[in-house]
């Protein structure tokens, strides 16, 4: 048995499980599980190996993008260029390698979703965890500049009192990193300046349960572009299955 899993503080909104395991059934592979694994802090990660020992690979969620670091016995390119770890592989030789598929994922979903480039394709990714890390990797590869946002005043970016309507109109793309809309807490979001949003502005969420988070919703009732983080999702995961099974 091959053993596959998702570490996270609390996963109780998370598909991964259900994809991974609907994959094994759609395609027929045998052999194979796919578990979600809460732990209260970081440090439980080596008494989940010991009480794993066939884990052949892992993905990783908030908090832990960055806490999974020191665990690791080295990192991927793609790992080291975004700063943060979402994919763990267990290596043959038994070495514990991350991976960022984020990256990639957040890369592939907006490239179909906004369609400007050029001096008008700004962005203000929403965050400042390792999910942020990963979309600010993607937009750079995109040539999409960008501000980061956050509630930190000494943070290398903006404040979300910094976002008046010019800022807002000058970086028509706007990215939820946080977790704040995430089921159970449907009723949270971003504390952005909804009032000045448009129609011109293209608002995409890393979260996908719920489908339209209020961040959403928020920007469609102005009659902003919308996409949520399935897609992100399904991309990333791929791109986690091909490296454990390259």
């Amino acid at each position: 048995m091959r053993e596959f899993g998702l570490i996270g503080q609390s996963l109780g909104h998370s598909f991964s499980q259900t994809y991974f395991q609907q994959k094994f059934h759609t395609l027929g592979i045998e052999g194979c599980s796919y578990d979600l694994f809460e732990l209260p802090s970081i440090t439980h990660f080596t008494d989940l190996l010991g009480r794993r020992p066939a884990l052949a690979g892992l993905n990783v969620t908030i908090p832990y993008k960055e806490q999974i670091w020191p665990y690791l016995d080295e990192v991927a390119p793609s790992a080291a260029r975004v700063g943060a770890v979402n994919v763990v592989e267990f290596a043959a030789d038994g070495r514990r390698i991350g991976h960022n598929t984020d990256y990639i994922g957040f890369r592939e979903s907006v490239r179909g979703f906004y369609p400007t480039r050029g001096e008008a394709a700004g962005a203000l990714v929403l965050g400042s965890g390792g999910a942020s890390k990963a979309v600010e990797a993607a937009l750079r590869e995109l040539g999409i500049r960008h501000w980061l946002v956050s509630r930190n005043p000494l943070g290398r970016g903006l404040t979300y009192d910094d976002l008046t309507p010019a800022i807002l109109d000058a970086h028509p793309l706007i990215i939820n990193c946080t977790p704040l809309g995430t089921a159970p807490n449907v009723h949270e979001c971003p504390p952005v300046p909804y009032d000045s949003l448009t129609a011109e502005h293209y608002l995409f969420d890393l979260i996908y349960n719920p489908s339209e988070t209020l961040f959403m919703e928020k920007g469609r009732a102005v009659g902003a572009q919308t996409k949520n983080g399935f897609e992100m999702l399904c991309i990333q995961a791929e791109a986690a299955w091909e490296i454990w099974n390259q």
